[in-house]
């Protein structure tokens, strides 16, 4: 393996052109009209156009990705997380055209991919699963039969997209009147969203914590579990904040979370990184929910308590090399990570994205903090794709020392010409219940219902502080003292900062 191509955009591509710096392999980009000038493309060794800005005309266009990377010469692909990161017929179709795809098999993704499968994975390997139904549902299914499911397994129940993912597809009835309109949505969503309307039911376990395990497996038989991530804060199933370790899971739960991760991995014959999740009850029993077979926008708080580079170990893994890590090494976390992501969203207008060029940014920095960005300055939040700018990772030797470093880390950003949802995170991260850790998958949906649209943003006060200033320095050429408020202390010492 000489050169990788990468077939994504933002932060994640900016993320595996470094590790293949680290690794001494040459990097390719691939780019939309819109990303034209991105700073992946201007990080990577070469990059090659692949369309216009709709991700289906240009990163989820398979031929245009598999011509760039045969123009390229690169012999070999890593396709992040989203777009085709999950899609089985992008790894055949890397396959077929003789590119490494730095992934699992298609047969793996495949049989992941759809949830049902993956459910009988599970039962195969003895782990406890969500009771629920077994075999996809279909449009030609009746409402009376799924009806009829639905009563066995017993309300509440979640109506879930056979080949869902990102908390699309899902729908909740917690009775029989609720069901109808929960199928016609789940389908509508799971058919625009991944061109597959079929659905399955599950029983609805109420305020659980979602818990996953990072799994890498080689091509020789070696499977090795690592240390739990806790990601029970989500708004409308998608993940806001992610840690580990979990602070609810005991090291005796730990072991049993790991060896099931494992045997799910090993029933699949699962090969490169991968995350088995699992819901968590309030008396500590789990049930495994799905596999991802790619690698979690939520990787580098592993790495941060574990000291190891997961997109290193992908790329050497697809080499063919054995994983020589030591198990119990990665295991046990060395004290506790905590991220969170950072959009370009309006969190007082309902989380909407704010798309437009970052006029300014200045990012945390300083120790055990890792800002992920793949935007800098100038660069333009397209309409087209996630709002995400960064990911801020941060580590302590005990959760209250991260949370802290985190709030910290927060207050340093300095973000211009969008909206952000830093002041969302501040908020969150001062509730009595993250601090405690005292939450579950319901608890920031309940949270947000209470605050009935107050907003998170404090006022703007950036004119009135460009006032201060002005008055201050005309004030000092008139040799008369400013009068001095509240708040006019600010104005003082930037006008210092002016003179000096």
């Amino acid at each position: 393996m000489r050169k990788i191509l990468i077939a994504n955009r933002g932060e994640i591509a900016v993320r595996v052109i470094r590790a293949c710096r680290d690794l001494g392999l040459g990097s390719v980009a691939v780019y939309s009209d819109v990303d034209r000038a991105s700073l992946h493309v201007r990080m990577a060794d070469e990059a090659y156009h692949i369309g216009p800005g709709p991700a289906v005309d240009s990163y989820l266009k398979i031929g245009a990705v598999i011509d760039a990377a045969r123009r390229s010469g690169a012999d070999a692909v890593h396709p992040g997380y989203g777009f085709l990161a999950e899609s089985a017929g992008f790894a055949s179709a890397c396959r077929d055209a003789g590119l490494v795809f730095i992934g699992p098999t298609p047969e793996a993704i495949a049989g992941l991919g759809n949830k049902t499968a993956a459910r009988g994975y599970a039962r195969q390997a003895g782990v406890p699963v969500v009771e629920g139904t077994d075999e996809p549902l279909g449009p030609d299914v009746s409402d009376d039969v799924i009806g009829r499911a639905a009563a066995r397994i017993g309300y509440p129940v979640m109506v879930k997209a056979v080949a869902g993912g990102g908390g699309k597809g899902m729908r909740v009835a917690r009775e029989p009147s609720e069901l109808p309109a929960a199928l016609r949505l789940a389908r509508s969503e799971a058919q625009a969203s991944f061109g597959d309307p079929r659905i399955y039911l599950e029983k609805r376990i109420e305020h659980p914590r979602h818990v996953e395990v990072q799994v890498l497996a080689d091509a020789h038989g070696t499977v090795v579990p690592f240390v739990e991530r806790e990601c029970s804060i989500q708004r409308r199933h998608q993940k806001v904040i992610e840690e580990s370790p979990s602070t609810v899971v005991s090291p005796a739960l730990r072991c049993s979370l790991q060896q099931a991760a494992a045997a799910v991995a090993v029933a699949a014959g699962y090969t490169s990184a991968g995350t088995v999740e699992f819901l968590l009850d309030a008396d500590g029993r789990f049930a495994f929910l799905e596999m991802n077979t790619r690698l979690q926008v939520e990787h580098p708080v592993t790495e941060m308590v574990t000291g190891v580079d997961l997109v290193t170990w992908q790329i050497r893994i697809a080499r063919g090399e054995p994983l020589t890590l030591d198990p119990a090494m990665v295991a046990t976390p060395r004290g506790h990570a905590i991220e969170c992501r950072v959009y370009a969203e309006d969190a007082d207008a309902g989380f909407v994205p704010s798309p437009g060029q970052l006029t300014t940014l200045r990012t945390p920095d300083g120790p055990w903090v890792r800002h992920d960005g793949g935007m800098d300055e100038g660069a333009r939040v397209s309409v087209f794709y996630d709002a995400m700018i960064a990911k801020l990772i941060v580590w302590g030797a005990t959760r209250a020392e991260a949370v802290a470093r985190l709030r910290r880390a927060l207050l340093e950003y300095r973000v211009g010409g969008v909206r952000t949802s830093v002041p969302f995170l501040l908020w969150l991260i001062d509730q009595k219940e993250f601090r405690s850790a005292a939450f579950h998958t319901a608890y920031l949906d309940e949270l947000l219902h209470q605050r009935a649209g107050r907003p998170f943003s404090e006022p703007d006060v950036s004119r009135e502080e460009v006032a201060m200033i002005a008055a201050a320095l005309y004030h000092s050429s008139q040799r008369v003292p400013p009068v001095v408020e509240a708040g006019a202390w600010k104005a003082r010492a930037r006008m210092e900062g002016l003179r000096s």
